[in-house]
This record gives structure tokens, sequence and C-alpha cells, in this order.
């Protein structure tokens, strides 16, 4: 959601009062969606819990 959109709804006056009070919620909203591309954009990686190699 928007600095904006939540300025309305709380009827604040001015965006940095909105901005002042809620900046880490968007810093941790933020940091969430770099993981979430970062994931997104790795390769598979291969699972560790299953070894490939047979000691036969």
């Amino acid at each position: 959601m928007d600095l904006v959109t939540i300025k309305d709804l709380l009827g604040h006056a001015q965006i940095h009062t909105t901005a002042d009070i809620y900046s880490h919620v968007r810093l941790r909203l933020q940091l969430h969606a770099v993981e979430s591309m970062d994931q997104a954009l790795q390769p598979d990686q291969p699972d560790d819990d299953h070894d490939t190699a047979h000691d036969d």
C-alpha cells in the first residue's frame, strides 16, 4: 500500500507525517521485496539434503 493511501486513510494532512511515523514499515516491506526478488532470480539450487553420489 502506498503512503498516499495510508495518509488519506489515517487523515494526515501532510505526507511527511505519515512517512515519518511509518518509515520503518516501508523499509521492512522493501527488504522483503528485495529478498523475494533475489530468490526468484536465483537459478535452481541443488538440494543439499540429498546426496547424488552412491557408496556401493
